[in-house]
C-alpha cells in the first residue's frame, strides 16, 4: 500500500489489484465530498490519461484504475530507476494528479428523470415500507418522488444504479427472503438507499414501483442509461401511462 500525502495529511491510499490495476481509496465512508474527489480524479484521467491507461471504475469510496503493465513499464521505467514495477510507476503518476486534485473542476451533473408506477403489482412492498415507517403509501410515494438522488456507482447488474440521498423517513431493511426473480425496471429500497433493477434478476430489496424506461441498453455505447455523477429524479405515473410507454417502446 502507498499513501498519497498532502501537507502531512493522507488524502488517499493506493493498493494494487492484481498486476494491472490500482485501487485509490479516499476514505471508509460514503459521502458527497468523497464522491467529488473520486469523480475529479476519474475526469482528470479521462482528460489527461497516462500512457497505458485503460479505464477507471468508480465505487462508493474508491476509484479502480486499470492499466496495461507492459506499456507502462516500456514507457516510464527508464526515466526513474527507483520505479521498478508498473504498480509503483502508475502510483507515482496518480500521486502527481492527486496533488492537483483540488484545482480540477468536475463536470456539471446530468439530471435524468425516471417515470415510476408506484404500488400494486408494480410495487408489491410499498405497503410494507409504509407500515415500517408509520406512513401511508401515498406519503412514501410523495417522499420518494420528491428527492434528488446522486448516482454513486453502477454495478451488481448491468446498469444498476446505487443512489444516495434518500430520506430517512422511508428507509427499510432488505427483505428477509430475497425474491428469485425481480421484473426489470423495479424500483427498490434497501436501508438508506434506493435503486432500479435494469434487468430481471434475483434480489432482496423492498419493491415500491416499476419504471417502463430501460436502464440497460446493450445496443448503445455506453450501454447504461445512468453513470456515476448523474442526478436521478423519479416521476410518478399512472398504470395507464406505464402501459402506454411500454407499448411505444
Amino acid at each position: 500500500m502507498i499513501k498519497a500525502v498532502d501537507n502531512k495529511k493522507t488524502i488517499a491510499e493506493l493498493t494494487p489489484l492484481g498486476d494491472s490495476a490500482v485501487v485509490v481509496t479516499f476514505g471508509s465512508e460514503m459521502s458527497i465530498s468523497t464522491h467529488k474527489q473520486i469523480m475529479a480524479l476519474m475526469n482528470m484521467l479521462e482528460d489527461t490519461p497516462f500512457e497505458g491507461f485503460v479505464e477507471s471504475v468508480p465505487a462508493f469510496t474508491n476509484l479502480t484504475i486499470f492499466y496495461d503493465p507492459l506499456i507502462v513499464y516500456q514507457t516510464y521505467q527508464g526515466k526513474d530507476s527507483s520505479l521498478i514495477s508498473p504498480f509503483k510507476i502508475v502510483s507515482a503518476l496518480i500521486e502527481k494528479k492527486l496533488a492537483s486534485l483540488t484545482h480540477h473542476k468536475n463536470q456539471p451533473s446530468h439530471t435524468v428523470e425516471i417515470p415510476v408506477c408506484y404500488g400494486g403489482e408494480y410495487g408489491p412492498d410499498l405497503q410494507d415500507v409504509a407500515k415500517i415507517n408509520g406512513l401511508t403509501p401515498d406519503e412514501v410515494i410523495s417522499i420518494h418522488s420528491s428527492g434528488e438522488y446522486l448516482v454513486y456507482m453502477v454495478g451488481f447488474a448491468p446498469g444498476f444504479p446505487f443512489l444516495g440521498g434518500m430520506s430517512e423517513k422511508i428507509k427499510a431493511p432488505r427483505r428477509s427472503s430475497p425474491r428469485a426473480s425481480i421484473p426489470k425496471g423495479s424500483v427498490g429500497i434497501a436501508g438508506m438507499q434506493t435503486g432500479v433493477y435494469p434487468i430481471s434478476t434475483p434480489g432482496g430489496w423492498q419493491l415500491i414501483g416499476q419504471t417502463p424506461k430501460p436502464l440497460f441498453l446493450p445496443e448503445q455505447n455506453p450501454p447504461s442509461l445512468l453513470e456515476a455523477g448523474n442526478i436521478v429524479k423519479f416521476i410518478p405515473i399512472t398504470e395507464h401511462e406505464f402501459l402506454k410507454f411500454t407499448k411505444e417502446r
